[in-house]
């Protein structure tokens, strides 16, 4: 197949690549009838470094699914797609556990490394770009940098991690001349019960599959400190 390829800002190449194939449960093979240059693409084509590429181009399309995998029920063989985005979940964590919930919650990959490897790992899983928006959830530095590591010029970095620092780099070595938005807060949960409450008392979605243990009052303390060592993902406490 022909496929178009970044090598370095202003160098796209059209080239003969290895056809794609399914590689995951979740994937779905497209041949592609019609699609577009973004304009977001317009960020590496005018600061990509080579040693980033070449890296392959193209997320938005319409196209015919040709074949999908064992655990794609949404789409079938021969249905005509559109993809506004090349949309995919990436989840960093080392913990199985909860890795595992989060491909039930619906991540695509899953990335085990930290630090620059971790970066490397999910910028190759965005075509050398990075990701469009990356959610910050642990609060200490380290998780800060290997969000803003990972993260495209002109995406957003939103933490939902309470924040154990006052300092960070956002200046214009760091954000400022990616055009990179920060953002987060306090979750404004009173905003969503309405829309979410209808859909967890029917059993659409499933919050509570957080819980893994369950304790009374007295064993809060110890349920602080299997949480603190990664033994529980969340404990119930029923007084």
């Amino acid at each position: 197949m022909r496929a178009t390829l970044m090598y370095s800002a202003g160098d796209v190449r059209v080239e003969n690549v290895p056809d794609s194939v399914i590689k995951h449960p979740t994937d779905a093979l497209v041949r592609i009838t019609t699609s577009c240059v973004c304009g977001s693409d317009l960020h590496p084509y005018g600061s990509m470094k080579p040693e980033d590429g070449p890296a392959r181009m193209g997320h938005e399309f319409i196209g015919i699914v040709e074949d999908t995998g064992s655990e794609v029920t949404t789409v079938k063989r021969g249905d005509l797609v559109v993809a506004p985005f090349a949309i995919s979940i990436i989840l960093m964590g080392r913990h199985q556990e909860r890795t595992d919930l989060g491909r039930e919650f619906g991540a695509t990959d899953v990335v085990a490394a930290r630090g620059e490897e971790g970066i490397e790992a999910v910028r190759e899983l965005t075509g050398g770009h990075g990701t469009h928006v990356t959610l910050e959830a642990v609060g200490h530095m380290p998780a800060y940098e290997q969000a803003l590591g990972v993260v495209r010029p002109g995406g957003v970095i939103s933490r939902v991690g309470v924040p154990q620092y006052e300092e960070a780099p956002v200046g214009f070595g760091s954000l400022f001349r990616h055009n990179i938005r920060l953002a987060g807060g306090p979750a404004p949960v009173r905003a969503y019960i309405e829309e979410l409450m209808p859909a967890i008392l029917d059993g659409t979605i499933e919050p509570g599959k957080v819980f893994d243990a369950t304790t009374t009052l007295d064993g809060v303390p110890a349920g602080y400190q299997d949480m603190a060592d990664r033994k529980s993902l969340k404990v119930l406490v029923k007084p």
